[in-house]
């Protein structure tokens, strides 16, 4: 788009039209039917939707992981005890 030159974007496909979810809800019950228990409901239950934008879930699964992470090592120093005495030191 340099110079402003005009491209040729198809808009169409930004969008999902009524006719596309129908397909995917039906879809999705199909596959809810082959899996169901009889505890289950009828209808499969609809996805949760979360508004926020793809880099706020990426960074939230970012920061859990980094935080499990850390949680590994947090605990991994060795307590040794002093014989002579209470004392505790870490290593």
């Amino acid at each position: 788009m340099a110079g402003g030159e005009a491209t040729n974007v198809d808009l169409s496909r930004k969008f999902v039209s009524e006719t596309e979810l129908d397909e995917k809800r039906k879809k999705r019950q199909e596959e809810w039917e082959k899996v169901r228990k009889p505890e289950d409901p009828e209808e499969v239950p609809e996805e949760a939707y979360d508004p926020r934008s793809l880099f706020e879930r990426l960074q939230e699964q970012k920061d859990k992981k980094q935080q499990e992470f850390e949680e590994q090592f947090k605990f991994s120093y060795k307590i040794l005890f002093d014989r002579n005495s209470s004392n505790i030191s870490l290593v």
